[in-house]
């Protein structure tokens, strides 16, 4: 089945004579419980995609569907509870005046979910933090474990589709590791299908079955992992990625 349905999508900002197209008629399908990679380097629009297709950018055009239904602009709430986003800076991103409790609570609020402690109590477990944590508050916490929080989060309301605008670029190197393995386990464990953005051609290896490569809002290139280990790639694009990449994407 196709996850994920994107055909001819154009991204702009600004209206009029100040209108900027960032995305330039882009196609792309996802299976169900793949993993798709966007790589590129900054300003590329790999993450005006990924607001898009969110529903958080409405500045769109094309077509776009997921699990077979057709999306629109407006969407309902079902609707916006079938994605959910993992950002960049888990800091910036969760309220800091929240215990973790109240974060993991006030997606289920809105949605007029039941359940709740239950539902808080599992995602902590399936994040791999204690229970206890839900009583602390962002600061008292380590980056991979307010990235664990924003997962779980995310994790909360049992969406199909986890959008990943580069979860592991603000970690070190060795949390970096942890919290990509805690994804792939999660992607096996829930039947999960991603989209993940990142600069990082080794991050998104790991991690993605597919590989677009973008550049001045355009793909230049879609391989698989095996074909980008092996380095049978054609674009200079891909091939500079992957030069910088050298040591981290292999076999």
């Amino acid at each position: 089945m196709t996850m994920i349905d994107i055909r001819d999508l154009t991204v702009s900002y600004g209206k009029n004579e100040n209108e900027i197209q960032i995305v330039k008629g882009v196609n792309f399908q996802v299976a169900e419980g793949e993993s798709f990679g966007l790589v590129g380097e900054s300003g590329c629009g790999k993450s005006t995609i990924l607001g898009a297709v969110a529903g958080r950018n409405k500045q769109w055009t094309g077509h776009m569907a997921i699990a077979g239904e057709e999306i629109g602009r407006k969407r309902t709430r079902s609707q916006l509870a079938l994605q959910q986003m993992v950002f960049q800076d888990p800091f910036g991103s969760i309220h800091p005046r929240h215990t973790i409790g109240r974060t993991l609570l006030e997606p289920l609020e809105i949605h007029g979910i039941g359940q709740r402690q239950e539902r808080i109590e599992k995602v902590l477990t399936d994040v791999g933090l204690p229970i206890a944590f839900r009583y602390r508050y962002p600061h008292q916490l380590s980056g991979g474990q307010r990235q664990r929080v924003a997962i779980a989060r995310a994790l909360i309301l049992k969406p199909r589709i986890l959008l990943l605008d580069e979860p592991t670029s603000a970690l070190d190197v060795s949390i970096q590791a942890e919290i990509l393995n805690l994804l792939k386990d999660l992607k096996e464990r829930e039947k999960l299908t991603y989209i993940l953005v990142s600069h990082d051609l080794a991050v998104v290896a790991h991690l993605c079955n597919r590989i677009a490569v973008m550049q001045n809002g355009t793909f230049v290139e879609i391989v698989d992992t095996r074909q980008l280990i092996e380095g049978n790639i054609t674009h200079p694009c891909t091939r500079m990625l992957r030069d910088g990449s050298r040591g981290y994407v292999a076999a």
